[in-house]
């Protein structure tokens, strides 16, 4: 009887441990999510724990079969202007500024941008070919960066897990080069194409040669030019094909250099819509070139979809990167967070856009333009978004354009202090989490109150961001797959959710 007892009792703790530890399994299965907010109430990519209403009105289903383009990354520019102000902080306030922006730690930034040559954000104008005539580039030499840019992209090198790329682009050739011999405005003459196209291959070298790979060219910043404001050098869109099939591409295979190469280079809107349908309607020319880059300075409010979707139309294949987004014409707000989300900045075209074109320049919060415009351009097949200066000073600069700008990071090296403004936090909801080679997936919201992105992150993790513009907190409920989530998100406020699926 003992025997029996003993085997019954046996069985049942069996029985019991088996469905303990299924009932373990499956609550290891269960999804988990993450959550960070950057709010006007004062959260800086907070975690958060959100305890929402039991009967949210917003509902927004995530799809992850559902996919779109991958991400190839976000980040920022290394101008002369910001390496200089890193270069001139204490060693301990620059490793912790670089980590800040490169580390895995902080925003994980994973693409950057650079100058060739001087642009409006270095500390005068210069080429790394200046005697005139030297048609050889027997003198060509990128001395000016040694200083500043080289040794700052290298720190950030160092600070970086899983590296990031590297997009370099043309102001201007050297005015000896142009129609105007001028470093503003005028256009490169034709017999100068070859030389040119040399000077680019030597840049790249000379970097490769200092430990940095060149991963992107853009052809020309702005190549309808600036009002001859600050360096630019004027293509029309048969122009910069011409130069890139005739003499860039073949010097480039020639020197067995690939990197990525990228037209346009301005703003999103009509004018994007006039270069695509020229460049990227060129059979010869898309074999070439890797896709398109645009800006967002042609409004202050609009991401200007449709010009977006009809670029992808038009070459599905080819990429579009955002290349320079910044908060222009503003001198900053020295630790005054609350200004960043106030209704009051301006942009050039607020005084300057001829009368037709003042209604796209309303007054507008720094932090909602950022937000927008990540997600609406990456909602229209944006693969990158490259904010401009990583940091400048308290005045806006140094620039030897007087074209005061804003930057997420701001110093003052005199007192050797370092802000962080909201827009640095607003740019880490989507480069800390939105890794590349991430795909964009699908989402629908029953809700125009919010705006939301989504994608599928190559760890198999789901990243949504969703933005709050209004004055109202709102409660959520999200659906992904057979799973459901309730949060709440405050009024003006970003959050991004990461879920285990």
């Amino acid at each position: 009887m003992k025997q029996l007892n003993f085997l019954i009792f046996l069985i049942a703790y069996l029985l019991f441990s088996s469905a303990c530890k299924t009932k373990q399994q499956d609550l290891n299965k269960q999804p988990t999510i993450l959550s960070f907010e950057t709010s006007r109430s004062g959260n800086k990519m907070s975690p958060i724990v959100a305890v929402p209403s039991n009967n949210p009105k917003v509902k927004i289903e995530v799809i992850p079969s559902i996919g779109f383009q991958s991400v190839k990354g976000f980040g920022g520019a290394f101008t002369e202007s910001a390496t200089h102000l890193i270069m001139k902080l204490d060693s301990s306030k620059r490793q912790k500024l670089i980590a800040d922006y490169f580390s895995e730690k902080g925003a994980n930034y994973s693409i950057a941008r650079t100058h060739i040559n001087s642009c409006d954000f270095s500390l005068n104008s210069y080429s790394y070919a200046p005697i005139k005539d030297d048609t050889t580039l027997e003198h060509f030499s990128i001395g000016e960066d040694t200083n500043d840019i080289i040794p700052v992209i290298k720190m950030a090198q160092k600070a970086s897990t899983d590296g990031f790329k590297l997009l370099a682009s043309p102001w201007t050739a050297p005015p000896w080069m142009k129609d105007n011999q001028d470093w503003f405005g005028g256009k490169l003459m034709p017999e100068f194409y070859s030389t040119w196209a040399m000077f680019l291959i030597k840049y790249l070298k000379a970097y490769e040669e200092k430990g940095i790979k060149i991963w992107g060219l853009t052809i020309e910043n702005e190549p309808l030019g600036n009002d001859s404001n600050w360096e630019s050098m004027h293509y029309t869109p048969s122009e910069m094909g011409y130069f890139i099939k005739d003499f860039l591409a073949p010097t480039l295979k020639q020197n067995k250099l690939n990197p990525e190469l990228f037209v346009f280079d301005q703003n999103k809107g009509e004018e994007l819509d006039e270069w695509a349908t020229e460049l990227l309607r060129d059979s010869e020319l898309k074999r070439l070139i890797s896709g398109t880059a645009v800006h967002w300075y042609a409004s202050t409010f609009k991401v200007y979809e449709a010009s977006l979707q009809n670029t992808h139309k038009l070459a599905p294949e080819k990429s579009i990167i955002l290349s320079e987004a910044c908060i222009d014409a503003e001198v900053p707000r020295w630790k005054d967070d609350e200004w960043y989300w106030k209704k009051e900045a301006t942009d050039w075209g607020y005084d300057w856009a001829p009368e037709e074109k003042k209604k796209d320049h309303p007054k507008y919060v720094p932090v909602y333009r950022y937000a927008r415009d990540l997600i609406g351009s990456m909602n229209n097949w944006v693969e990158a978004w490259i904010d401009w200066n990583l940091v400048l000073d308290q005045n806006g600069g140094p620039n030897h354009a007087k074209n005061w700008c804003i930057a997420p990071v701001l110093v003052d090296t005199s007192l050797n202090e370092v802000y962080k403004t909201p827009l640095f936090y607003v740019m880490s909801h989507f480069s800390k989490f939105i890794r590349p080679n991430s795909k964009r997936i699908e989402w629908k919201c029953n809700s125009s109150a919010i705006q939301c992105t989504a994608f599928m992150r190559p760890d198999g993790k789901v990243c949504l961001i969703i933005f709050n513009p209004t004055e109202s907190e709102i409660d959520i409920e999200i659906k992904i797959q057979e799973n459901n989530f309730k949060t709440q998100i405050n009024k003006a406020a970003l959050q991004t959710h990461l879920i285990n699926i």
